[in-house]
């Protein structure tokens, strides 16, 4: 299969290798674009539906990990490439798909694109094999792809949407948890005339469902189940909107 992707690298010299290695070894990898600081990899990143990110850790105004908070949801795979293996731990605790070291080695980077087109090729197929309707909302309702079609949830029964990388849970007032491949964006976008507040960038609430605020820089609202979730300074006046 395909993969859309952009190189996101300081060094001209480290970008040319890279694009010259990928067009000989990889021609699956179509690199539509080059950032040399986080700045320019947040426009390319924005404005366009990517599979993969070539990602260098040290840039100018910035790191890789910096990059990575600022996109928030993020819906591609990262093949960090850098000179440093000090930062190994911290790109596997952000969900890298692969870890390539300077200079790179072609049989590592053909191993690494193989490992992406195999995640990607496994996500489109369980993707095809769902059932989406024409509508995600429907009087209060949302609908829950499943590989024999969709369940129906009502929106009143959801008390928050948690992210998990590229998926998101929803945990029901039944005490139920569901887990569907999509973006807690796209639920957000889907919820937001149902009374649900994006409270954190990992948390997404339904304020029907809020029992107490905590304060604190953020803060912190309780669920009607117990369940403390933290708020997000930059999300605070958001929430507490609903109850002026």
């Amino acid at each position: 299969m395909k993969l859309t992707s952009i190189i996101v690298e300081d060094e001209e010299t480290s970008r040319e290798i890279l694009k010259n290695y990928l067009k000989k070894y990889c021609p699956n990898v179509s690199v539509i674009g080059e950032a040399s600081n986080v700045e320019e990899a947040l426009v390319l990143i924005r404005n366009n539906d990517l599979d993969l990110v070539f990602l260098d850790v040290e840039m100018p105004y910035g790191n890789a990990f910096d990059l990575l908070d600022k996109v928030g949801d993020i819906n591609f795979e990262t093949i960090f490439v850098t000179a440093y293996n000090h930062y190994a731990i911290d790109a596997l605790n952000a969900h890298a798909s692969y870890y390539l070291m300077k200079p790179i080695s072609i049989d590592e980077l053909i191993k690494a694109v193989d490992y992406v087109t195999e995640l990607k090729t496994k996500e489109d197929a369980l993707q095809n094999q769902v059932l989406v309707p024409k509508t995600n909302t429907v009087n209060g309702k949302i609908t829950i792809p499943q590989l024999d079609g969709f369940e129906v949830i009502n929106t009143a029964d959801i008390l928050f949407c948690k992210a998990d990388d590229n998926y998101t849970e929803i945990h029901l007032n039944t005490n139920k948890k569901k887990t569907v491949s999509k973006t807690l964006k796209y639920f957000e976008d889907i919820l937001i005339d149902s009374s649900f507040a994006r409270v954190h960038k990992s948390y997404l609430v339904n304020v029907n469902e809020v029992v107490k605020y905590v304060k604190g820089k953020g803060g912190s609202v309780v669920l009607s189940n117990g369940k403390e979730i933290m708020v997000s300074a930059s999300k605070k006046s958001e929430l507490l909107s609903y109850f002026q």
